[in-house]
């Protein structure tokens, strides 16, 4: 048996690895599963899958999360250890008992845990993109220093991982992320000011978190993909393509030398990448069909309009500047996000927010850990003033 671990259990990435593992129950089992503060899920995830750890963000939501489990009628002696914080994140994460990490906690917070994870060397199944994004060179020097495995759960860079395996790395000349486009791909740039967080909920494929899907809308979430592509497959951000391609059914193309094209097709479902991940090398059964072709219809693919979504340009600007400029257009996004989610800002002022700090960011410099969680925290600091 496989033994995984699971951060963020409660959320969108973490229910679908579980029930991935639900599916499999004969080839994986939980050690330790961690979530934020939604107990109640939490608790009848223990319940279930019987992990032997489970972690809560705050010490305060222990007791929360013990009074749950008693009224759920578990007995205590069933109860699997209970833990809080980030030091439980990072315990769970390289305990010796797991063999498979899936790191999905929205946000920097999931940032520590990935890293000793790799300093550990596990297999990591890395759907936390901030991880990369504000700590590429970190991570990977890391997962290479200590032969960990990082396999992406994102459906693109899981497609383009199965697309690379085709061929030397040497041989890529490019890379192409596609993008659904979200629900404003059409809405001229003159109605974004009057967007609202109830529109721009309404994905138009994928059913996700509130932060993801916001993301997605602004195509912020391909624009941090970018960044996260450099680092996992080392190649230049120049190299990286985005196109828009609303069926959701090709995720990732790779260009090679000799002119051929290698594109990974599937279903927009996440069990499938996150299946991918979890049983590596290997391709087995799994609960998604894949697509019929004679049903589908046209594929089409287009240009995204960076005047529209100048979040694409921040990218390559971010990347190019390198040091902690990722960080701080990551941390920025997510409280922009935040602030539109709230009702207190516009669409229109997710963008600003994000260039006007990386306007703030002087390029260039190595980045130590610290420095990261460093630049994240003044950002997050000066923007909720």
């Amino acid at each position: 048996m496989t033994s995984v671990t699971v951060l963020g259990s409660t959320g969108s990435i973490g229910t679908n690895t579980l029930d991935v593992i639900r599916q499999n129950s004969r080839r994986f089992r939980v050690f330790a599963l961690a979530a934020g503060r939604n107990t109640e899920l939490l608790a009848r995830q223990i319940i279930e899958f019987r992990p032997s750890v489970a972690v809560v963000s705050a010490p305060e939501l222990l007791p929360i999360l013990a009074e749950t489990l008693a009224s759920l009628q578990l007995p205590s002696p069933e109860w699997p250890e209970l833990r809080a914080g980030p030091r439980g994140l990072v315990e769970i994460s390289t305990a010796p008992e797991s063999d498979v990490v899936v790191s999905a906690i929205v946000g920097v917070g999931g940032l520590e845990a990935t890293y000793e994870a790799a300093r550990a060397g596990k297999k990591i199944g890395l759907a936390n993109k901030e991880s990369l994004v504000s700590a590429g060179r970190l991570v990977m020097d890391a997962v290479r220093a200590h032969s960990a495995e990082l396999l992406p759960i994102d459906s693109e860079h899981n497609g383009a991982h199965q697309c690379f395996r085709a061929g030397a790395r040497a041989e890529v000349t490019k890379l192409v992320l596609t993008a659904s486009g979200g629900p404003f791909r059409n809405t001229p740039r003159s109605a974004f000011s009057e967007i609202t967080p109830a529109q721009a909920l309404q994905h138009p494929t994928w059913k996700m978190g509130n932060r993801i899907t916001i993301d997605s809308a602004t195509l912020m979430n391909k624009s941090l993909e970018i960044i996260e592509a450099r680092w996992l497959f080392g190649i230049e951000p120049e190299r990286i393509r985005v196109l828009i391609h609303p069926q959701s059914v090709v995720h990732s193309m790779v260009s090679f030398r000799d002119g051929s094209v290698l594109a990974q097709l599937g279903r927009p479902d996440m069990r499938v990448p996150i299946q991918y991940a979890l049983t590596w090398p290997e391709h087995v059964p799994g609960p998604v069909k894949a697509p019929d072709f004679a049903q589908l219809a046209a594929l089409t693919f287009e240009t995204p309009d960076s005047e529209r979504f100048p979040s694409l340009r921040m990218a390559y600007a971010a990347a190019r500047m390198g040091g902690v400029a990722p960080t701080v257009m990551n941390a920025a996004n997510e409280m922009a996000v935040a602030a539109f989610l709230a009702g207190r800002s516009t669409f229109l002022d997710i963008f600003r927010t994000v260039e006007h700090a990386l306007s703030q960011v002087v390029a260039g410099g190595q980045t130590t850990l610290g420095d990261i969680i460093a630049a994240d925290a003044d950002i997050r600091a000066r923007l909720a003033r």
